[in-house]
Parts: structure tokens; sequence; C-alpha cells
């Protein structure tokens, strides 16, 4: 495999292919070295359209992907439907080759399918989207039971490494008690956030169960990751995924 992407552990259902990039093997420079997918970031426009490319053509997709506007929200677009500006944290498709995709550097990514393949999607789970709902609307619009949905958690920013304050813990706190399990407190009177915990938290909460992945720290792995907390200004990582 590439050092571009991503070993991923997810057993998926027949015709649906998924992909999570590194940093490694394309053409940016510092500070975005060198694989940056984002044109949001202050890459050189030209680097980042060799990128994503590169992309294209490394994971043979069947289309450009459906590269969203992120804000840290809830809303879920349909790729087959949408024009113009894609506004949006997360978006779900139930045709063949739609690449649902979003752009990560710390954020969690989740990736979802139902069992029988039908439908697919891609959402975007930072602290305020993931406190506001965005897993929540995403297997909503996903529109199948819960039992039936698969998710995996992609590479994001580890407890050890994201420290919050007490608004963070509040947010989540305050529709889920138990939530606190997911928060450490540290000497600096702050605290540190699972994310992916939280995501399973939220993801169990209702029904749904067959979730892998979660096991990367962007902040910790420099050589594979990005990471926004860790670096300031840098480029991002994208999950993909799709139906042929």
């Amino acid at each position: 495999m590439s050092e571009s992407l991503l070993e991923m552990d997810w057993v998926l259902p027949r015709g649906v292919h998924a992909a999570f990039t590194t940093r490694i093997g394309g053409v940016s420079t510092a500070p975005w070295d060198s694989f940056n997918v984002a044109a949001h970031v202050g890459d050189d426009p030209a680097d980042v359209g060799a990128n994503r490319a590169r992309l294209t053509e490394l994971l043979a997709l069947p289309a450009s992907p459906f590269w969203l506007e992120q804000v840290h929200g809830t809303d879920v677009l349909n790729p087959a439907a949408q024009s113009g500006r894609c506004v949006g944290d997360a978006s779900i498709t139930d045709a063949a080759g739609k690449v649902c995709v979003v752009m990560v550097a710390d954020c969690l990514p989740v990736l979802f399918a139902t069992r029988d393949g039908r439908r697919v999607g891609a959402a975007h789970a930072g602290w305020r989207g993931l406190a506001a709902g965005v897993l929540e609307r995403t297997v909503s619009v996903l529109g199948a039971p819960a039992r039936e949905v698969r998710a995996w958690l992609g590479p994001a920013i580890s407890r050890e490494h994201f420290e919050v304050g007490p608004e963070v813990r509040a947010a989540f706190l305050a529709t889920d008690a138990d939530a606190a399990d997911c928060f450490e407190a540290n000497s600096r009177g702050r605290w540190q956030a699972d994310l992916a915990g939280l995501a399973r938290r939220r993801l169990a909460a209702l029904g749904v169960t067959d979730v892998s992945g979660g096991e990367w720290c962007t902040f910790a792995d420099s050589e594979r990751f990005f990471s926004h907390r860790r670096d300031g200004k840098g480029g991002r990582m994208a999950a993909l995924i799709w139906k042929s």
C-alpha cells in the first residue's frame, strides 16, 4: 500500500470503498508538506490541485470528491443534489460514483456505510460539531436502522494531547452526564478530552455499535499526520467513502 494512504482495518460491504490519506507523498512545500488536499489553508492552489489529482489517480476514483466547506456545524449534504457552495460538515449518498469526503487535522473523521451497501457517508466531528449533534444528524439522514449502520473513526487528536476548557466539558455533560468519563482533569485546572470516546458514546446512544478505528493520534504522529494544534499552520488529510 502507498505511504499516502492509511491502512484501514474495516470490513466494508461489497461495492463500497473507503480511504484515509496521510501527509506523505504530495507536492506541497512546508508547512503544508506534502500531501495537503485542502484549498483553504494558504497552500499554493497549484500544489493543492496536483495533490487532489494524485488522490483521484491513486484511488482510481469514479469522480472528483465532493469537497465541503466545513464550518463545525451539523448540516448534511447530498452530493447528487447539491450545486453552488457546499457548506456543511457531512455528506450522504446512495448513488454510485459519488465520493463523500471530509478533511481533518485533529478533528475526528467518521465514515458510515449501511450493511447492505446502499448508502454511505462521511462526517467531520470536531468537538463543536460533535456536541451539536453532527453524528446524530448524519445517522438520521442515512435513513437506516442503527443496527444496520457501520461506522469507522479515523485519526484524530487523542485525550493525551487534547486539552480543553470547562466549557467544552459542560457542553457534553449538558446532555450526557456520563460523558464525564471522557474527560480527565489535568494539573492546569483544565481537561483532557477523549474525542473518539465521546463519538463512540454518541453513536452507542443511537444504537450504532458496529464501530471500528479510533486508535490513531494526529498530534503524536507528525510523520504521517497533519495536526492543527501541534503545528498551527499546515495541511489537511482526507477521509473518503464511495460506491462503485
